[in-house]
């Protein structure tokens, strides 16, 4: 579906993009990662038909530069960074939607499915909304559409767990039946929402790997993670969680996404030298 032949690109005789060659298919979750400068916006841009570049990029055999409008009517793309839109909520769902040709009712659905309360924010300027409704407003435009093509950076970085959970589960919905190419600075807090990681470096492809598909979007799990002593920095962060504690604050239950457990223990690990026992299942 998606193909990247030899694509070069150069920044003032700076070499952003060096001969990357990648070949998508469908039902592939990719993730796109590697440090600020690897390349992976500029391939991105290129993907979008946002830059002019040596070598070429087509999706479904369409080259994004010369077929913008076409190739986007395919493309949901959740970016890391909100833009600063100034039109009220209202009027950037119908807009979206007339640009794709899609329903804005299909949009709304979406957004109140993610948590968020349209009759409440439909009135609102988008810039003014908190970081989390503007991400499920981003998430509920590009799910609310044909789209068989994701692109997301970081998607769920600013939504709260029962949100991720939901959002999980509307990716589920689409698996196999779309691209999503997921961009992030840290493998591990997109590991378990992929099949494939491709690694960028100084302009060029340095892994390109499958990875175990055998992880669920939709699984929940229960945990416990039991303490040698009560500290109160980690209470804080366990209820960014949501879980709740015993009345010695020594043991803290709660319920984690599948798709979120390595990140989750990414957490933990910040205190390895308090953790006495972590129980999931």
């Amino acid at each position: 579906m998606i193909v990247f032949e030899n694509v070069s690109k150069t920044f003032k005789r700076h070499r952003v993009l060096d001969g990357v060659s990648l070949s998508i298919d469908k039902g592939e979750r990719v993730a796109l990662v590697g440090s600020n400068g690897a390349g992976k916006t500029t391939l991105i841009r290129c993907l979008l038909g946002e830059y002019l570049h040596e070598g070429a990029v087509t999706v479904n055999g369409l080259a994004p530069r010369g077929n913008r409008k076409t190739v986007l009517s395919h493309v949901g793309f959740v970016p890391q960074i909100p833009p600063p839109l100034k039109m009220p909520v209202g009027e950037l769902v119908n807009f979206s939607a007339a640009v794709c040709g899609s329903d804005p009712e299909r949009i709304i659905t979406m957004v109140r499915e993610l948590g968020l309360d349209w009759d409440m924010v439909r009135g609102r300027p988008f810039v003014k909304l908190s970081g989390g409704m503007k991400q499920k407003m981003l998430i509920g435009i590009a799910l609310g559409r044909d789209s068989d093509l994701l692109i997301m950076d970081e998607p769920a970085a600013n939504l709260d767990p029962e949100a991720r959970h939901i959002f999980f589960q509307l990716l589920n919905e689409r698996k196999e039946k779309a691209v999503m190419l997921i961009t992030s600075h840290r493998l591990d807090e997109v590991a378990a929402l992929v099949n494939r990681v491709v690694e960028m470096d100084q302009g060029k492809v340095a892994l390109d790997d499958r990875v175990a598909d055998d992880v669920e979007m939709t699984a929940r799990l229960d945990c416990v993670v039991r303490l040698t002593r009560a500290e109160p920095a980690f209470a804080k962060a366990m209820g960014d969680w949501r879980f709740t504690a015993d009345p010695a604050g020594t043991a803290w239950s709660g319920v984690v996404n599948g798709p979120d457990r390595l990140r989750f223990l990414g957490v933990l690990a910040r205190y390895a030298g308090l953790v006495a026992g972590i129980e999931m299942k």
